[in-house]
Formats: structure tokens, sequence, C-alpha cells
């Protein structure tokens, strides 16, 4: 069995089958996740056909992984299925808020973790793509998402043919808190993003960018402020156009 210690993230896969039967018996073990209510607010698109990989491929802005996994999983907030049920049951559904989506995501973003768990466990790789959020509207088009429904996060998986090194991590008290937010001062943050900043590839990421700090590589570089704010508009926009905002 995997532990959780030593996962990895694997963006090169061998060509062996993810076989159906393992892909549905691990996607219902995953059904045991906990969900508001018992409403399980989610819903997975299944994508193994090579011609749908290419039409997702530019929304996750073309990573290599995307077309050469043989499966990608879209993790989707659902309250469509739990609205369609209530009308048919004679009750009076008010799901199409903000606070709903919110709902939906949490569960659909733990349904994921727990199945991305037991993926690993039986060997399976997996990569997250946080691109998902960056263009749903191309996503709900190409998946055909009707209102309600609305795309939160994908993996790809397959059978792994690469052992990439472990990803560094912040030590545990850098995230944890007695009682109350314990505020960062200058002094902690140093401590804390010491070993980070220090690792010889992370020296390398901000001299292959030209920046001073590697703090400058995300905020320059890879997160800006500008895209940030212009796919924030898109994804408000995919949100009005699916129903959860006004």
């Amino acid at each position: 069995m995997a532990s959780i210690n030593n996962r990895r993230t694997i963006r090169k896969y061998s060509t062996k089958a993810v076989e159906q039967n393992l892909l549905h018996r691990l996607l219902e073990e995953a059904e045991r996740t906990p969900t508001m209510g018992n409403l399980q607010l989610y819903s997975v698109i299944i994508t193994r056909d090579d011609e749908m990989k290419r039409r997702l491929a530019p929304a996750h802005f073309n990573q290599p992984m995307v077309t050469q996994a043989p499966v990608m999983l879209t993790f989707c907030a659902d309250f469509r299925r739990t609205t369609l049920w209530a009308e048919n049951r004679k009750a009076n559904p008010g799901y199409d808020n903000f606070l709903s989506f919110i709902n939906a995501s949490t569960d659909a973003l733990l349904y994921c973790q727990t199945f991305c768990n037991l993926a690993e466990e039986e060997g399976l790789g997996t990569c997250f793509l946080g691109t998902t959020i960056y263009m749903p509207k191309m996503i709900i088009d190409i998946l055909q998402l009707p209102k309600l429904v609305f795309p939160v996060a994908t993996i790809t998986l397959g059978w792994p043919d690469e052992t990439p090194a472990l990803s560094d991590r912040l030590p545990l008290e850098s995230i944890i808190h007695q009682e109350i937010y314990e505020d960062y001062t200058s002094a902690r943050i140093d401590s804390f993003y010491k070993a980070k900043e220090e690792l010889e590839e992370n020296r390398h990421f901000v001299e292959l960018n030209n920046k001073e700090t590697l703090a400058q590589v995300f905020t320059d570089c890879r997160y800006t402020k500008k895209d940030n704010e212009k796919m924030s508009e898109t994804m408000l926009q995919a949100l009005r156009d699916q129903g959860f905002l006004d």
C-alpha cells in the first residue's frame, strides 16, 4: 500500500490501460467521502477518447499529460441533480446561488481527493490540474455541462512511467495555529521559507526567470495580479451563465 509520505505528482504515464472495472470500483469507494447533508453534490466526467482530450487540452494550457494520460477525470460541483430530484418530488429547491456553489465545490473537491488517495494506493499515478477554474467556459462547452454544474477540478490518471523527486513542503509549524490565528512576523516567514528558498532547484528557478527572490517568480511570472483578475472575471461570468450567480 502506498504511503502519503511518498506520494508524487505523475505527469508521464505508461501505455498500460486503466481497466474500467478498476476505475469504477475506485470511484464507488470514493463515495464514502464526507458530503454536505449526504447529498453528494458532485459529478465526474470520464474522458478516454483522444479527440476529447485534444479538445480539452487548451483549457489546461496544453500541458502534455492531458493528451498523454489514458484517462482524464473532471470533477464538477453539481446541484443540478439535487435540484431536479427536488422538483420531481414536489419540493421547492433554492440552490441557484453562490453558497450552494461553495457547498457543491467542497463536496466535489473532497471526493476528488479521496479518489486520488485510493487510486495511488492501487499504484496508479495522478496529476491535479489547477487550471480547471482558469478557463471554465471552455470546459463547460466541451463537456456540455448544464445549469448548476461547474467544473472545479481535473486529474490525469494512469500507470506511472516516472518516479519524480518528492516535492518540498513547508514545516508543520508554518500552517498550524493553537486556539487562535497567530499572525506571521518577518522572522517567522524567514524561518518557515528558508529551506524552500535554499533548494538548488528553486535557486535555479529564480535565475531562470531573472528574478531576485523565489516569491517574485510567483507574483511576477506564474500567478500575476493581471492574470488573476482576468481569470476571476471569466470565472464569475461562467458562474452567472451556469446559474450560481445573478
